[in-house]
């Protein structure tokens, strides 16, 4: 440690060229980084949706209809003019409409009025359309060339679009939002006007490293590109502010600003270490995750946790030193109190607390459990945006519409033909288009143009495309995915699969209510193992995050509590994010507290031990808790703004149980955390009464 602490000391400007090269480079490379905004890409290889995607990518040209195009006041003639506009537009792989499920030329009134009204009704088209996934922004907007203002497109492909556009500038309206109000915090809790500049850009330098250095992944996706750089800074500021008030405590002992830095170095890496491992672990746990969006979040999470660490222990002494004389020509008066006599209004109520949390622990941890899921991401349904108007426009007159596509051995022409007629039977099941419905049962296929047969089968699997009048999730869509999966497996005991909005989101549920008790199992065990270690103590690791996860769980309680729904994706997440991020606060109070505890009887060292923590955890969790707050308010997508929430509540709800039920938690059990930790050498009276007895007889 003296030895990277002196090269640190010596080389700080080849330091600082290095990071400047390095976050060039990475700027550069950020631009070779594409994002990702299906989410269904990162279901696992053996989800049936997934499988059933990659049969419909090698064996069919025609892709699953994932837009809906709506055009008002057109008769047959123009609608079946707008098809073809529609059609020959490049990314647009196929175009279903009426014509493909009814013989138009026959009166429309002797036709089933359920199945016009799918395509037809009021004088308005809705066309069903599959968009290329590699034109898709360009396949948009020609759309909405053809149909102009006064019609609708609307759809998973749309909807990706609109995410894609919205989310390009929320990042940077989110950063425009919490830097000013991190700078104010920092300010308020420093004494210089040059130190948050610095707090700022040594993390900011990281968070550009992290961006640059998923050149090498390849992809990301726009959840973790929206939310990593906001959590990384909120994160890994402490490690900063930690370093340099070291830095001002050993300058009182050192008049030689590089011999204090090197003590400053070597005295703040093991706390700074301790505390970006809990984070690190957290996140890691998020890799676990068979849903690829916590393999990539937790990755990238991880991956700016070692940036940072790297960024505030190397390039922050260097630059410090480079500008020492600046941070002294530019200190100011502490505006912030320093909060030392706190603890005797926490002494007051932290009995009460532990006995409330007692009380509520149990039911926030069953609630938490019973809230009511979304698994999938909604559209945006903002009407002040175009997609949110069209969605809106879409349902008032053909209500909700999903489209499904239903994979089945091909072969037995008979049994499909049955399974095409017992699926027009299933509930919410409004239109059922096949090579026998469609086509005819008893015209071999073999005898039709290629164009023709191409669309309904493969050399190995038959396409049967539904419609259903459901939203993409919902209790009755995921039983009408039920009920189709049953009716095929009726006539076909193996090979069959299915692909759709509901069918994806159907999967999601699955694999994320796995993959729930595996993420939040890894992380406890973790940070469990870095707080045994840290501490030596069996007792203190739980605690800790007993404190931590009862923060967790009443967060997570409150949906349930309200009867709000709240999305799983965020649900999960949060589970790692608030553990990692927020254990922090309590390993500070519980350093200081076994510290005092050393030299002081109880109750003065848990006195002391809250008024030394109580103002940097402030800080910290403030901060946390602006990142969260800022990225839901400045988000229009639901998975983004809900973990935002989620991140904000959750800071201030951890920084609720640090200091107000911990420290009670120090005062019921300080006899036995004495006894259980190793070496803790905890301040006896009696001991101190024997020593002034023994001084006496001398």
């Amino acid at each position: 440690m003296n030895r990277i602490a002196d090269g640190i000391v010596r080389h700080k400007k080849s330091i600082l060229i290095t990071f400047l090269i390095i976050v060039v480079l990475s700027l550069v490379l950020q631009s070779l980084v594409r994002v990702n905004y299906n989410m269904v890409d990162y279901l696992p290889p053996n989800a049936q949706s997934t499988k059933a995607i990659e049969i419909m990518k090698n064996e069919f040209s025609q892709a699953t209809p994932n837009a809906k195009v709506m055009v008002r006041d057109v008769s047959i003639t123009d609608a079946l003019e707008y098809k073809a506009a529609l059609a020959a537009v490049d990314g647009v792989t196929e175009v279903i409409w009426l014509d493909d499920v009814l013989d138009i030329k026959q009166p429309l009134n002797v036709a089933d009025t359920d199945t016009v009204e799918a395509y037809y009704k009021d004088g308005t088209a809705l066309f069903s359309v599959a968009i290329d996934e590699d034109n898709e922004q360009s396949a948009c907007a020609a759309i909405l060339g053809i149909i102009g203002e006064d019609d609708a497109l609307t759809g998973d492909v749309p909807g990706q679009v609109a995410t894609q556009q919205n989310s390009q500038s929320e990042t940077s309206s989110t950063m425009l939002f919490l830097i000013p109000i991190i700078i104010v915090l920092l300010l308020l809790s420093t004494t210089s006007w040059l130190e948050p500049v610095l707090f700022l850009a040594v993390i900011g330098v990281s968070v550009v490293i992290n961006m640059g250095s998923n050149a090498f992944l390849g992809e990301i996706s726009f959840v973790t590109k929206s939310v990593t750089p906001i959590l990384q800074l909120a994160c890994s500021l402490d490690y900063a502010i930690f370093l340099l008030h070291s830095f001002a405590d050993q300058r009182k002992m050192y008049a030689d600003v590089n011999l204090a830095m090197k003590h400053a170095i070597k005295e703040s890496i093991s706390t700074v270490a301790a505390s970006a491992a809990t984070t690190l672990f957290g996140f890691l746990a998020l890799m676990f995750m068979q849903f690829g969006i916590g393999r990539d979040l937790g990755l990238n999470l991880a991956k700016g946790i070692v940036f940072s660490f790297l960024s505030v222990m190397v390039l922050l002494p260097a630059l410090t030193l480079l500008l020492y004389r600046w941070i002294d020509k530019t200190q100011h008066r502490a505006f912030m109190p320093s909060f030392k006599n706190v603890y005797r209004f926490i002494r007051k109520i932290m009995i009460p607390v532990v006995v409330l949390i007692t009380l509520i622990l149990v039911p926030c941890y069953l609630g938490q459990g019973h809230a009511h899921f979304t698994y999938g991401m909604d559209v945006e349904s903002d009407t002040s945006k175009r997609i949110g108007r069209d969605i809106a426009a879409t349902e008032e007159i053909y209500g909700k519409s999903t489209a499904l596509v239903l994979l089945v051995p091909r072969g037995d022409v008979a049994a499909e033909k049955m399974l095409c007629t017992d699926l027009e039977q299933i509930e919410h099941v409004t239109s059922v288009i096949s090579y026998t419905s469609s086509v005819s049962a008893t015209i071999p296929s073999a005898f039709l143009d290629d164009s023709i047969t191409s669309r309904f089968y493969s050399e190995h699997y038959a396409r049967i495309i539904l419609s259903t009048d459901t939203e993409s999730e919902s209790a009755t869509a995921f039983a009408t995915v039920e009920a189709v999966e049953s009716a095929a497996h009726a006539y076909y005991t193996d090979g069959v699969y299915m692909v759709g909005p509901s069918v994806n989101i159907y999967d999601m549920r699955t694999v994320l209510t796995t993959d729930f008790a595996l993420v939040t199992q890894l992380a406890i065990f973790a940070i469990f193992i870095v707080l045994l270690i840290s501490f030596r103590s069996l007792l203190l690791p739980f605690i800790l995050l007993l404190t931590i996860e009862t923060g967790i769980w009443i967060n997570l309680a409150i949906p349930y509590f309200t009867g709000t729904s709240i999305g799983f994706i965020g649900y999960l997440i949060i589970s790692s994010v608030q553990l990692g991020a927020t254990v922090d606060y309590a390993i500070l109070l519980t350093n200081n507290y076994i510290r005092n505890r050393q030299l002081l009887p109880k109750p003065d060292a848990i006195s002391t031990a809250v008024g030394q923590s109580f103002r940097p955890i402030l800080v910290s969790a403030s901060i946390l808790a602006a990142a969260g707050f800022t990225l839901a308010g400045t988000s229009t997508n639901e998975i983004i703004h809900e973990l935002g929430l989620l991140v904000g509540r959750g800071a201030l709800l951890s920084m609720s149980m640090v200091t107000l039920f911990l420290p009670g938690m120090f005062h019921i059990f300080d006899g036995l955390i004495g006894k259980v930790t190793y070496k803790a050498n905890f301040h006896s009276p009696k001991v101190e009464k024997h020593s002034k007895i023994g001084d006496q007889s001398k």
